[in-house]
């Protein structure tokens, strides 16, 4: 399975480049999901295995049911941090960029990448790359950043360093990104893939429930608050969407990752082809589409509101009111009319 997605020449440069100890920075997108944390910590305990000194800092915090994670304990949340981070980055020799393509992703953390030295390396399955890093690892078919680290990994001729701790945190991002392994983008490749890690120690059933059966209370009945009083359904434009106001998501004392996979169940309503997840979040309003078959919510977001990411699953933002949001939303609708009842 070893990959060639890489050029051989820049491959065996940047594989040189880490023949020797390096201090080594790896950082994610902001607000981290299972991919994220799972390739940022898959690969940290990699390159700790090769005695690279390695940091972890995340642009922000991330779910608590992602805080299990080997590794987790070193992890630096740069608004917590800045200083120290700042630090780590400016004498890093080597910064992987891992699950995002665009160094507006990392926010506040993007100055002090861009000011670093350091070698930059992406490793990543979103469209379009920035061409500012130096080694590129991008592959959009892939089901996950995870897979490519797996691949990174392999390539490297290191698949022996691939411990039980290294194949948790894999597991874990091809798990969540794939929504427990039901997407397309799961090729026989992956499955191989997966086979691989559980050989090599990790445990699907204990990692499906720290991920998925472990929630608290508060999370359970904001769920609820969304399913019951929130969801909204528009037959007539085969999309249903959810949208929550920053007290709405106070009165159930919302933490990071509380309304992870909101969006799905909307899109999971019969007949429903978009779906759409608003959250009002200090000022800013973000949101996640999602949509089967061939209706691009990764153009949508893109066109109309500050977004990207994959055909079928994306992201967005806005700076307008919760209420001014929906409203924009609703009105381009007609407009894709069409498409959404192909």
């Amino acid at each position: 399975m070893t990959t060639t997605r890489f050029s051989e020449v820049y491959f065996n440069e940047l594989k040189l480049l880490l023949s020797l100890p390096r201090k080594i920075v790896i950082t994610t997108h902001y607000r981290p999901d299972g991919d994220a944390m799972g390739s940022a910590l898959g690969l940290y305990n990699y390159l700790i295995g090769k005695k690279h000194t390695v940091q972890v800092i995340t642009p922000s915090d991330y779910p608590d049911f992602l805080q299990w994670l080997p590794g987790n304990d070193s992890v630096w949340n740069y608004e917590g941090r800045q200083a120290a981070s700042d630090g780590a980055l400016a004498e890093a020799e080597v910064i992987f960029c891992l699950d995002f393509n665009q160094l507006s992703r990392i926010e506040k953390m993007a100055e002090a990448v861009k000011k670093s030295s350091a070698a930059m390396v992406l490793i990543d399955h979103h469209l379009d790359p920035e061409t500012s890093f130096q080694f590129i690892f991008s592959y959009t078919k892939a089901c996950s950043t995870c897979e490519l680290v797996y691949q990174f990994i392999e390539a490297m001729g290191d698949k022996q360093l691939i411990t039980k701790v290294v194949a948790e945190c894999i597991y874990t991002g091809i798990m969540t990104d794939t929504q427990s392994f039901k997407l397309p983008t799961v090729t026989p490749v992956v499955h191989e893939i997966v086979a691989e890690l559980l050989k090599a120690g990790a445990e699907n059933d204990k990692i499906y429930e720290n991920v998925y059966e472990s929630s608290t209370e508060d999370r359970l009945r904001l769920l609820g608050h969304c399913l019951k009083d929130k969801l909204t359904v528009l037959q007539e434009f085969r999309t249903a969407y959810v949208a929550l106001s920053q007290a709405e998501m106070d009165t159930y004392h919302f933490q990071p990752g509380d309304t992870e996979g909101v969006v799905n169940y909307a899109l999971s309503v019969k007949g429903t082809k978009m779906a759409a997840f608003f959250s009002e979040r200090d000022g800013l309003i973000k949101i996640s589409f999602r949509s089967k078959a061939d209706f691009s919510v990764r153009d949508f977001a893109f066109t109309h509101f500050e977004g990207g990411g994959h055909r079928n699953a994306s992201g967005g933002k806005s700076n307008l009111s919760l209420e001014a949001t929906v409203s924009k939303f609703l009105d381009l609708l007609p407009k894709y009319q069409k498409d959404l009842l192909k």
